[in-house]
């Protein structure tokens, strides 16, 4: 496993997404000085005025003390805002740029990367734990500048009046430094652990809300509710037993600081009575000891923010440090005849000791449509996705126009390819900009309409209210399966890719559904090669051959009528279908 970060390289990778804005942070720390060295000022400006204005009774003096405070404090006012405002600004900056690389890093990994890590979880680190860094970076540094220069500000004072009593306050730091050594350790592993819960939390939501028809239908909702109250009560656990830590340490900080003032108190008060100080000396130097406990307290709190903020950098540069998909590719393909190869390819996933496809050979003709046949886990779908190179084999080849596909930069191999699936993905934006994405964006509103009319959509699209500007919800809930598959498959005509995959495109539908999108994708599949994953064996007899897939190996090629005059597997798969 490997080790956690250190503190202070998590800390200086932080500051590193601070760096563009260094201005608007040199500001806000130079006003944090300057806020901090006002600090000390106050019980300087009390000695003047006791041993000057109340004894001695300089008229003079007295006259000046109201100017210097008021002048004190607009400039502590002036300080402060100016700090405040800089920092909160270059902390709003900070939390955008790294949701930013955050989302740009998941936009380039693997899709086994989304296999292993659910969804819950890393809408968390984007939504949540993102926002925890400020309370290293900005906010904690606030406190840290500001308190820093005001407890050396205020010691050096004290040094000055006393300094035979400001060494009682140095003696107690040994043992306050190693009382904030054990909290951070304890600290940051309960933020660790806080945060991993939150996207557990996170993740039973996802799945309760986009699950809810299941949830509803079979009566899971007492099983959801607790699964929800669990992940809650952690949670609030995990939260308590950080308050407990932070609770605990703080109190100790300050009793170590409380006898050190005891004993201060005690010997300032024989010197006074001996007159080895005046007055005002004993007053500014009580009252610059009182000054210290705010201070001090904020040091020791400002503990538990830096130490959950860093516990979410972790997880932050976790994700950030992920590989992104290889693509060592440096060829281009303007344009393609879609010839595919697969060369003796073996695939097993991570964690599995079968392999999902074992030594596949076979090789497609541009213009072909070859169907995948198969008992679910036969391999069929994991062949399609090596296609567009969602994953990579573990051995053998896949060859595009006699050009391995790892040859060619990714973008450029995906953008031969059109893909329509059961699971048709659709975003909550309008009709037009579903079917015009991504590289298609800029499509006209000609090019949109002529795609939808030859996918069979452009009547129910007319229907709408709003026509191709009607937002359709999220993942289409307003649009029905079949209109849904339609708008996929509109998608697909207008990228117009001579490479289609079709992933069990029909299932799932009525027969009128099923007629009007069956009707779609012939017009799609002609003059492409087509590789089409089929559950039901009806909709693929046209096809030009059929591959039987068997524990991830070919068992049987051939045309429909080939296969069933055989009367091998695919004859069983026909029997079995057509025989219910």
């Amino acid at each position: 496993m490997k080790p956690a970060p250190d503190s202070k390289a998590l800390y200086l990778r932080l500051l590193g997404y601070v760096r563009p804005y260094w201005r608007m942070f040199a500001l806000s720390l130079v006003t944090l000085v300057l806020t901090a060295v006002t600090e000390p000022l106050l019980p300087a400006l009390f000695k003047p005025l006791l041993d000057e204005g109340f004894v001695a009774k300089d008229p003079d003096f007295i006259r000046w003390v109201p100017i210097l405070l008021l002048a004190l404090f607009l400039v502590r006012g002036v300080t402060s805002f100016v700090s405040t405002y800089c920092m909160a600004w270059v902390g709003s900056r900070l939390v955008m740029d790294l949701r930013a690389s955050m989302f740009d890093k998941l936009m380039m990994l693997p899709t086994r990367y989304f296999d292993q890590n659910p969804s819950g979880q890393l809408i968390a680190q984007l939504a949540f734990n993102v926002t925890q860094v400020t309370q290293s970076a900005t906010s904690s540094l606030t406190t840290l500048v500001r308190d820093t220069v005001t407890v050396l500000g205020l010691l050096g004072y004290l040094l000055w009046l006393n300094w035979q009593l400001t060494l009682i306050v140095f003696a107690m730091v040994p043992l306050t430094l190693w009382v904030v050594r054990v909290a951070s350790t304890r600290l940051r592993g309960l933020s660790r652990k806080a945060q991993q819960n939150i996207g557990d939390l996170t993740q039973v939501v996802d799945e309760a809300v986009g699950g809810h028809r299941v949830v509803k239908l079979y009566g899971g909702e007492d099983y959801e509710q607790s699964r929800f109250r669990h992940a809650a009560n952690l949670a609030r656990l995990f939260e308590m037993k950080r308050v407990a830590a932070n609770a605990v340490y703080e109190p100790v900080i300050q009793f170590i600081a409380a006898v050190a003032l005891a004993i201060i108190v005690y010997i300032a008060a024989g010197q006074a009575s001996s007159n080895t100080t005046t007055v005002g000396g004993f007053v500014a130097f009580f009252m610059a000891m009182l000054l210290l406990f705010a201070p001090l307290k904020r040091l020791t709190a400002v503990n538990d923010q830096l130490q959950r903020g860093l516990a979410a950098a972790e997880t932050i540069f976790t994700l950030l440090d992920q590989e992104a998909e290889r693509d060592a590719g440096t060829r281009t393909l303007e344009r393609i005849e879609g010839r595919l190869a697969l060369r003796d390819v073996t695939l097993t996933y991570p964690g599995k000791s079968v392999p999902a496809l074992d030594g596949i050979t076979l090789d497609i003709a541009p213009g072909e449509t070859v169907a995948l046949v198969g008992a679910s886990g036969s391999g069929k779908t994991t062949l399609a996705n090596l296609v567009p190179r969602f994953y990579d084999p573990d051995t053998g080849a896949i060859e595009l126009d006699g050009i391995d596909i790892r040859d060619l930069r990714l973008q450029n191999l995906r953008s031969h390819i059109a893909l329509v699936s059961q699971d048709v993905v659709l975003f909550n934006d309008t009709l037009a900009h579903n079917i015009a994405y991504g590289a298609k964006r800029d499509a006209t509103a000609d090019e949109i309409r002529a795609a939808c009319v030859a996918a069979h959509a452009w009547d129910f699209i007319q229907a709408m209210p709003d026509g191709l500007e009607t937002l359709i919800g999220e993942n289409g809930m307003r649009l029905s399966g079949g209109q849904r598959q339609r708008i996929a498959i509109a998608r697909a005509i207008l990228k117009n890719a001579p490479l289609l995959i079709l992933d069990e495109a029909t299932s799932a539908l009525d027969n009128e559904s099923e007629r009007h999108v069956q009707a779609a994708l012939e017009t799609l599949m002609q003059n492409r090669t087509t590789l089409v994953v089929a559950h039901r064996l009806s909709t693929i007899e046209r096809a030009h051959r059929i591959v039987v897939l068997e524990g991830g190996r070919i068992v049987e090629i051939g045309s429909h009528a080939e296969l069933l005059a055989k009367q091998g597997r695919y004859a069983q798969l026909h029997a079995l279908q057509f025989s219910a």
